[in-house]
């Protein structure tokens, strides 16, 4: 537990910093689980059409510096490269 008045101050402002990542990331989560669900149906249009919606979801979480930016590359990469490999 937080003693001296900055380590209680730091407390607060890693919370407040955390519920405002919180939303960006889920945000980026769900698109990146409707790529997932549409990979796993084998409907090829709609896992490149999510991935479209979903790419410029993950590099700006990158930009605002929710996840690093060679992260959200990774992930964009093996998303696209799992569509582009569905029949």
């Amino acid at each position: 537990m937080a003693n001296t008045p900055s380590a209680k101050k730091a407390v607060r402002k890693i919370a407040r910093r955390t519920a405002l990542n919180k939303i960006p990331r889920t945000r980026m989560r769900s698109f990146i689980r409707k790529v997932e669900e549409a990979i796993a149906s084998g409907d090829k249009t709609a896992a490149q059409d999510a991935l479209r919606a979903a790419q410029p979801q993950i590099m700006k979480a990158a930009a605002k510096g929710i996840v690093h930016s060679n992260t959200a590359s990774r992930k964009v990469s093996r998303l696209a490269h799992r569509v582009k490999t569905l029949g």
